[in-house]
């Protein structure tokens, strides 16, 4: 795989941005190979991510930090440059529905998925199998023999012991509390089996097929305190009809679930996702 740096800035809508940083990266000889720009006239903020070749320029990570900082006070940038062979770290929490958690397993497996996967934690005993059989270290949290809170705390010490960049909620059926919301702010996907903001909470499908809908879908978004609110990352659909059952509507929905789920978290990893307030820009 190619090593490329992604340079990732949203700031004040203002003259000279594009030029400026432009600038910067040809007096460095960087080649561009890919370059989004987004400008949300509403609120007047500027979305900007490029993808350099890291052999075109003579600047390292922490060099070219250190000489583009100045611009970026300048501009009152939030900003970050990555490296793409720097792979997070990924920690996968499931409960006793497996589609998504095998599905983004494989994808990690095939290489779709530039990460590590470190661990994986249940609150189910029976997901080890899966676990196993990608040789991927196993955690059982029992949320039953025990408070809920000392629960969330085991699954909060190793996410710090396993370092984890990105934790991946593959139709884990608990509840975060809203003190780990807050530490995973951003670093955090959920997947949700409705099209948010409809039907949100439990039973979704239950809740579709009692309205009569013709459109069911699943929501990838971003783990907040306030309940399936967060920002919204990615979202597909599939057409359903009068004679569906609900029980048909699960079967459909799961792969809505999946790809949503996979195309989010591989848009995370990519860079490709600016969170601004509760919306998201996505360079897809």
């Amino acid at each position: 795989m190619q090593q490329t740096f992604r340079l990732v800035i949203d700031c004040p809508d203002q003259v000279g941005l594009v030029a400026t940083v432009s600038q910067f990266l040809a007096d460095h000889q960087a080649n561009i190979i890919e370059a989004n720009h987004h400008t949300d006239l509403s609120t007047g903020r500027f979305f900007m991510r490029h993808e350099i070749r890291a052999d075109s320029i003579k600047l390292g990570i922490d060099e070219f930090s250190k000489g583009f900082s100045p611009l970026a006070e300048k501009f009152n940038m939030n900003w970050r440059i990555t490296d793409s062979l720097q792979k997070p770290r990924v920690a996968l929490l499931a409960s006793l529905e497996s589609h998504c958690l095998n599905d983004i397993l494989h994808r990690w497996h095939t290489g779709e998925l530039s990460c590590d996967i470190p661990c994986i934690i249940a609150n189910h005993p029976q997901m080890k199998q899966f676990a196993d059989w990608y040789k991927v270290p196993f955690h059982w949290v029992d949320f039953k023999q025990q408070d809920k809170t000392k629960a969330f705390d085991q699954i909060a010490l190793l996410l710090d012991e396993y370092k984890i960049d990105l934790t991946v909620l593959a139709r884990f059926m608990q509840i975060l509390p809203n003190s780990l919301c807050e530490q995973l702010a951003g670093k955090a996907i959920n997947i949700h089996h409705s099209f948010l903001p409809s039907f949100a909470g439990a039973r979704p499908y239950q809740q579709a097929y009692d309205r009569g809908v013709k459109l069911i879908g699943a929501t990838c978004h971003y783990v907040t305190k306030d309940l399936d609110e967060g920002p919204i990352i990615e979202q597909e659909v599939i057409r359903i009809s009068h004679s569906d059952s609900a029980a048909d509507m699960v079967r459909k929905g799961k792969d809505c679930e999946k790809t949503a789920l996979a195309n989010g978290v591989r848009y995370h990893l990519e860079d490709r996702v600016i969170i601004h307030k509760n919306k998201t820009v996505v360079f897809a």
